[in-house]
C-alpha cells in the first residue's frame, strides 16, 4: 500500500534517524504545516504498542486517546525530534497539527522538540543541533528543599 502524503511533504533519508519528513515547498512562520493523521487509539493501546519498540509513531491527543501514525498516516509520523526545531505540534479540538516556527525552505527536514515521549528518558538524541541536551525526552530535574 502506497502512502498519501500530505501536500508540500516528502520522505527521504534523515542525518537524525532513518528517514525524515522534508517540505518541498516553503512554509511560512506560524503557518499550517500539515495534520497528524493515523489510527485513532486508546492511550491504553498506545502504551501496549510502545512496549518494545524502537521507532513510535504515536502521537497522544488528550491524555486518553492517541493516533498511530504508522497505520494510515500521511507522512507527518516521519517528523523527527531535534533539540532545535522548525516546527510545532498543537492540539486544536482534536487534531494534532504542525505549524512553522520559523519560515521553512524547500528541501528542509521538518523538526519538533518531542519533550515526552513514551520512550525511556535515556533515549539518546542525535539530532546534532548546537544546543543538544542530549536526550529525546525533557528530563525534568526537581530540586527537594529542606524546610
Amino acid at each position: 500500500m502506497r502512502l498519501k502524503l500530505a501536500p508540500g511533504l516528502t520522505i527521504k533519508k534523515s542525518r537524525i534517524n532513518g528517514r525524515g519528513c522534508f517540505a518541498t515547498r516553503p512554509f511560512e512562520r506560524r503557518k499550517k504545516i500539515a495534520e497528524y493523521t493515523g489510527e485513532r487509539i486508546s492511550d491504553f493501546e498506545a502504551r501496549r504498542r510502545a512496549k518494545g519498540r524502537l521507532h513510535l509513531r504515536i502521537c497522544d491527543i488528550d491524555g486518553r486517546w492517541s493516533v498511530d501514525g504508522a497505520r494510515g498516516g500521511n507522512g507527518t509520523h516521519y517528523i523527527n525530534h531535534s533539540c532545535d526545531p522548525n516546527a510545532y505540534m498543537q492540539i486544536l479540538y482534536g487534531h494534532v497539527l504542525f505549524f512553522a516556527l520559523r519560515d521553512i525552505l524547500a528541501g528542509e527536514e521538518i523538526t519538533i522538540d518531542y519533550e515526552q515521549t513514551l520512550l525511556p528518558d535515556s533515549r539518546r538524541c542525535r539530532c546534532g543541533a548546537r544546543n543538544c541536551r542530549g536526550t529525546i525526552n525533557k528530563i525534568r530535574r526537581w530540586r527537594v528543599s529542606a524546610r
